[in-house]
């Protein structure tokens, strides 16, 4: 049985979101788990009362049906089994609302290659789903191929990066895979020299936090090794699974309320919107 039962792959027709499509349904021919594709027409806010107003529906529906008619072409020369789903209203709303109301354990959503001033924002779609929905997310950028063999978990000791962890192990274990526990310290070198008592306590914690994931993935026989680096935190994350050639980095969710869920912390914004590599956010 798969780590993730059912699972909500939302696309929007463009490649990006087709390429994370195809990735996940390769992965999801020798698992066991129920797929939904799911793509949204936005709300046309325009005049209501125009003539136009129903052509315009009608050609954003016909973009949806072609987009869910390419992924049931896709699903078939996969082998596997998929339904489709067509929804209406705010994308980032109604992808949720429908993880919500069906249980789904793992929300799919595909990644472009940016530019260096767009590679600062995930987009708007990607983050709202990731700061509201309470399923994880997985997010594959254009061109990432899908495993679960090597995992690169990155902590900073929180209950968010603890639970994290878990799930690391649990897919690790699954998997027949490793993982490697990553803890970056993040000081400048006057830091270093002024406060070193400081620094040598910070270093040791990390090491701390990065030890007791090892220590929890071997009780449960997951080869796991212990890591900590220092550096910008998400250059070193990125570096570090470009070093391991790692095949998904996996990284915790800030519990947040309201407005603030948009932010999802400096970090893992960071890391989304820079990695090659596919990234797994897991909820507490």
């Amino acid at each position: 049985m798969s780590i993730y039962k059912k699972v909500l792959i939302a696309i929007d027709g463009s490649d990006t979101s087709m390429h994370a499509l195809r990735e996940f349904l390769k992965f999801a021919k020798i698992e066991r788990m129920s797929i939904t594709v799911v793509s949204v027409i936005p709300a046309y806010e325009g005049d209501l009362a125009s003539m136009w107003t129903n052509n315009i529906k009608a050609s954003m529906k016909k973009g949806c049906d072609t987009s869910l008619a390419e992924a049931l072409k896709m699903a078939v020369e996969e082998g596997v089994p998929v339904e489709t789903v067509c929804e209406e209203g705010e994308i980032y709303e109604r992808i949720i609302d429908l993880a919500d109301a069906e249980n789904y354990d793992l929300i799919v959503m595909g990644k472009k290659g940016m530019s260096l001033i767009e590679r600062a924002f995930v987009g708007s779609v990607t983050s709202r789903v990731i700061g509201y929905s309470r399923q994880d997310v997985l997010v594959i950028p254009y061109g990432a191929k899908i495993s679960l063999k090597n995992l690169l978990i990155a902590t900073d000791g929180s209950v968010y990066s603890e639970a994290a962890a878990r799930k690391a192990i649990e897919i690790a274990l699954h998997y027949h895979g490793e993982l490697k526990a990553l803890s970056v310290v993040d000081v400048t070198v006057e830091f270093m020299l002024r406060a070193n008592e400081v620094y040598k306590s910070m270093i040791e914690k990390a090491k701390g936090f990065t030890d007791s994931i090892k220590e929890k993935a071997s009780s449960a026989n997951v080869k796991a090794e212990s890591l900590v680096r220092e550096g910008e935190v998400y250059k070193i994350i990125i570096d570090t699974a470009k070093e391991y050639l790692t095949d998904v980095i996996v990284m915790g969710s800030l519990g947040r309320t309201g407005i603030k869920r948009l932010l999802m912390g400096s970090t893992a914004e960071r890391v989304l919107g820079h990695s090659s590599f596919p990234v797994l956010i897991v909820k507490p």
